[in-house]
Formats: structure tokens, sequence, C-alpha cells
């Protein structure tokens, strides 16, 4: 047990999982490193050499089975302290069903793999009406916008339901492989004019992909406009492990990601913020 006037360190976004009994079809022909399984005996050391307290285990496959297998995952490692459960989002009659059947012990918050799809369904009553009761049931809603168009329909969600806690992954896909950086710091800046929405300081696979190479010296100019515009209370230190292991290892991602944010020159009580105090309060985690 940590101290109680101490926040303990968390990791805000990583993913356990069966190869062979989880279709992910954005784990593509390019990824064969991660076609095995990843479970918490391979995690645990990990975050112990990291020095993680705790967790937040995020849903990797579209599908009832992954939310059983993350209740299981959850009830035997002490880590995690909070889930992002699967729901279809753009069904909301399925989403409720799924609401009603799934073991939602340890959720805190629910995503569905979005891709580069268009997501005009945020604007239907009924998607809006399924939002704003995920947002009084407490749970927070992850989404990974990659798109101009996505985060539109993204901050329409978040003033039409600013009770809606929004948890932008990721950094909304920095493009750390173009350097093309003015609609990124564009599309960032919109998404940080809600107050609802927070932002992961990670890596996802799309850009994982595409950069040649994890650079360090890379990070620091996106990592610095996110907090310049987020600020450190709307950000959270996260790993995207095993994903992010297509150019680091864990240790290697979460030190480099914490560094570049250190290096902003936030105050010791700002880093904590972002190292553990922003994802307790955005998942309403119990620690």
């Amino acid at each position: 047990m940590t101290p109680a006037d101490r926040v303990p360190t968390v990791d805000a976004h990583h993913h356990l999982w069966l190869a062979e009994e989880q279709e992910q079809p954005w784990r593509i022909g390019a990824h064969p490193a991660l076609a095995r399984d990843f479970e918490p005996a391979d995690l645990g050391p990990r975050l112990d050499e990291a020095g993680i307290e705790a967790t937040v285990l995020v849903e990797s496959a579209d599908t009832s089975a992954e939310n059983d297998r993350l209740a299981r995952y959850a009830a035997g490692f002490s880590r995690v302290a909070g889930v992002v459960g699967w729901l279809p989002l753009e069904d909301p009659d399925r989403a409720r069903a799924e609401l009603d059947r799934a073991d939602r012990d340890r959720w805190c918050g629910v995503r569905c793999v979005v891709g580069r799809a268009p997501l005009d369904w945020l604007g239907t009553s009924a998607t809006v009406r399924l939002m704003r009761d995920l947002a009084a049931a407490g749970l927070a809603w992850d989404v990974v916008p990659v798109t101009d168009a996505q985060a539109r329909a993204v901050v329409e969600l978040a003033r039409e339901v600013p009770q809606l806690r929004i948890v932008v992954d990721h950094l909304a896909r920095p493009p750390l492989d173009t350097g093309d950086r003015e609609s990124w710091a564009s599309r960032l800046g919109t998404l940080a004019a809600c107050e609802n929405v927070a932002l992961k300081v990670s890596v996802g696979m799309d850009v994982l992909t595409a950069w040649p190479r994890w650079e360090k010296a890379d990070l620091a100019p996106y990592v610095g406009r996110a907090v310049d515009l987020f600020g450190p209370r709307r950000l959270m230190l996260a790993s995207n492990w095993p994903v992010v292991t297509l150019r680091a290892e864990y240790g290697t991602a979460i030190r480099d990601l914490d560094g570049a944010v250190a290096g902003c020159g936030l105050s010791p009580a700002e880093l904590s913020d972002v190292r553990g105090g922003t994802a307790g309060r955005w998942y309403a985690l119990s620690f």
C-alpha cells in the first residue's frame, strides 16, 4: 500500500491478450511480433522495473468474449485498478444489452476500435442518450481520433454531453512519421478546448507502424504541445503495451514519454497528475 497522501503511478493504457483467442483486425501481417500471448506474468516484472503501481487495462478486440477475458484478467492481476471494456457504441441497443450482460465490476470506461472510419453515428439521438447514461454510470469513453473529421465528431459529442469524461488515446495520432505538425496541432487544440476531454501521453499502432524507429528526441515537441494545450490535470501517462513493443521495450517507452513530460518544466505536483492523478480522477479509480 502507498501512503494516503501520495498518488500511485499509473500506466493508463495497456492490453493483455491470447493471440489465438482474440480476432484483432488491426494486427496485420506487418506485426508478427504481436502475434503471441501477452499476459500478466509478462507485464508484471516490467511494471516493477518501471515503478508503475497500478494500471488501466483496455480492450483490444470488439467482442463480448473480450469483456469476459478482461474480467478474468482484472480479477487475477492486482495491478489492474480499472478496465476499459468494449461496447458496440455505434449500435446503442446492442451496447445496452452488453452493458447488462458483461461483468462490469472493474469497469472505469468503454471503448470500441474506430480506425479511420467516419464517426457520424456519434450524432444520432440514440447514441447521445447512451453516452449520457454512460456518464451517469460514472464511465469514461476512450477514443482515438486520427482524422480531422473524427476529431470534429468527438468535439460535437463533448459539447452535447459535457458530463461525459472523454479520453483521447495516443496523443490523437501525432505525425511522428512525417513531421507535419500543423493539422495535428489544430486537431489537438480543438479537442483541448473541451474541458471534458483528457489526453493520453502514449503512441498508437498507426504511428508505431509508420515511424521508422523509436526516437526519444522526436517525442518532445508533441508532448510539449500537449502539455501546453491540455495542462497536467488532463494528461495521463500510458504505455500502450504490448503494441509499443513494435518500436520500444516497455521501460524505454515509459521512461522516454515520462521524460518528455518532465522536460516541460512542470512542478512535482503537476508531474504527479500526469503520472497517476489524472487517471485516478478521470477514471474514478480505487487504489
